[in-house]
């Protein structure tokens, strides 16, 4: 395998029950990421985008097919070796930030690194310098309900760099903000996918966004094709 793909997806299928039939969303969907690479994910509504998302992350396992991680065939590890995959080489970035209310910006992004065994002190100096690079240095002690939407998902962004993950994963990171917060936060993607040297598969609808990635490609019929 090339030394500079830090994500390959060969051959996806995934199937659904729906009644008595099946419905067939990914159909041999393969993607090779390289390495610093910002590639974007379109195609319509229902047509699996998620989904293959979440079998990228391995958050969800294929019917058939593998996902590939910085060389590693992730096929038949255990749910075990998965966890520890996710929590060393993924970080994830949803529509909605999901950040935890009762903790400030800076506890948000500390508390994955607790999780990883990093200590209180390291992990409370790194959320603050991530917190300055998206931004936040002045907002890093206020709670989620004091902070904008567009600032919000920039705290979600350092969060999900938090553990120095090679592969950054974000479904839709822009969907839920105006035009202008939406052009700035993903601004601010962009910026530490290559300050950090992070390769990102991004699902967006937003086209403007998406002419500003690297490569883009569609999922159309189950299968992913370029443009």
């Amino acid at each position: 395998m090339n030394d500079d793909i830090s994500l390959e997806l060969r051959g996806i299928q995934r199937s659904f029950q729906q009644g008595r039939g099946q419905l067939d969303i990914l159909r041999g969907a393969s993607l090779s990421l390289l390495a610093g690479e910002v590639t974007g994910l379109v195609g319509p509504s229902g047509s699996g985008k998620s989904t293959l998302l979440q079998i990228a992350g391995l958050l969800e396992k294929p019917d058939s097919g593998a996902v590939v991680v910085n060389g590693q065939d992730c096929t038949l590890i255990d749910e075990h070796a998965r966890t520890k995959l996710r929590q060393n080489e993924f970080g994830f970035v949803y529509q909605f930030h999901n950040l935890l209310p009762e903790f400030t910006a800076t506890e948000n992004v500390v508390l994955p690194q607790l999780i990883a065994g990093v200590s209180k002190f390291d992990a409370r100096h790194r959320a603050s310098n991530l917190l300055s690079d998206v931004g936040l240095a002045d907002r890093a002690h206020h709670f989620p309900t004091e902070l904008s939407g567009g600032e919000q998902q920039r705290v979600a962004i350092a969060r999900a760099l938090a553990n120095s993950p090679s592969l950054l994963l974000a479904d839709e990171p822009t969907g839920n903000l105006d035009e202008a917060t939406a052009g700035a936060v993903f601004d601010v993607i962009l910026n530490v996918v290559k300050d950090f040297k992070v390769s990102a598969f991004i699902v967006t609808h937003n086209d403007s966004l998406a002419r500003q990635m690297d490569r883009v490609v569609s999922l159309k019929e189950g299968v992913l094709v370029d443009g």
